[in-house]
């Protein structure tokens, strides 16, 4: 525990140091590799997740629907 006062003496002079230090109890010490390794990790995930919602969604599989896309209208001579 380096917390604690201090005292460093030369000669006839005589100075005092209190130091006041925070130790971190759950801290994990993140390097290069490790940022480089989550950044890929995440770039990898997010590209994975794109392409399976382009093949979940993009595709027609040759499935006809059974309603029609034309509008049937109604004749109506005002409008016309």
């Amino acid at each position: 525990d380096p917390r604690g006062l201090y005292v460093c003496e030369t000669g006839q002079q005589r100075r005092n140091l209190q130091v006041h230090y925070r130790m971190c109890q759950n801290c994990i010490e993140v390097d290069a590799p490790t940022i480089s390794g989550i950044a890929i990790a995440d770039v990898v995930a997010t590209l994975f997740l794109a392409v399976a919602v382009y093949f979940i969604s993009g595709h027609d599989r040759g499935h006809t629907s059974r309603a029609s896309d034309r509008q049937n209208l109604l004749a109506n001579e005002l409008y016309q």
